[in-house]
């Protein structure tokens, strides 16, 4: 079923609380091969074009070899109960099977839909990408995941994590206040509109020509296994 409280609250959420200073699906997987096009020089009028950098912008840095021939692209919210259960239960074994093995490459895009702290927690990231400890930050935040909008990614919390992975906390500290990776983060939220998610989990899988398939929802190991077995033999 698809996660309740990652429904509908996003464009508000995403366009509203984005600003906000630091201090202050589970469903059957649906196989669907999307066309990219060529990044359009000049924007032009209308809907937004999916292209590749629909993906690969506005997120993360690679993790894994850089050039893999597949992309791995989850679209998460840190507060996401089957964000966590992805991050506990399938992350692990396509870390070992495929990224570490340099036949996959993984990219993490922001796409806040469940409360503040999500977009705060956000914010941690990036700025922990400052300092390059951008995944040492993602997995912190999943790893003491405790639920929705109680409190486990206060202010207070997200500053105790950075802490805890040796982040220069005047830096980062600095880099949280000026909210300095908003519009980055935004950026990513309108890509996964543009994309036509209304919930998080979603993962796109991009093989060596170019095909694309998506992913709804913390699926097991095997669902992803056998994609990108199907892409590596192209």
């Amino acid at each position: 079923m698809i996660h309740a409280p990652s429904l509908g609250i996003g464009a508000g959420i995403a366009s509203l609380v984005i600003i906000i200073a630091f201090f202050g699906f589970q469903e059957i997987t649906n196989q669907q091969e999307l066309t990219i096009e060529q990044t359009p020089t000049i924007q032009e009028a209308g809907p937004p074009k999916i292209t590749m950098n629909t993906f690969l912008d506005n997120g993360s840095p690679i993790l894994g070899n850089p050039n893999a021939p597949v992309t791995l692209v989850e679209f998460g919210d840190y507060q996401c109960h089957f964000c966590n259960v992805f991050f506990h239960s399938t992350e692990d074994s396509i870390l070992k099977n495929y990224i570490e093995t340099g036949k996959v490459r993984m990219i993490f895009k922001d796409f806040n839909i469940i409360g503040p702290d999500s977009i705060n927690a956000s914010h941690g990231t990036h700025c922990a990408n400052d300092q390059k400890l951008f995944w040492e930050y993602h997995d912190i935040l999943y790893t003491n995941w405790t639920g929705e909008n109680n409190g486990w990614a206060s202010s207070e919390n997200l500053a105790k994590f950075a802490q805890e992975i040796g982040l220069d906390m005047n830096e980062w500290t600095e880099c949280m206040v000026g909210a300095n990776h908003s519009q980055v983060i935004l950026a990513s939220n309108n890509d996964a509109k543009s994309l036509g998610l209304t919930g998080t989990p979603a993962f796109f899988i991009i093989g060596p020509d170019g095909k694309t398939t998506k992913i709804f929802g913390a699926q097991p190991f095997e669902v992803f296994e056998n994609i990108f077995e199907a892409e590596l033999k192209k």
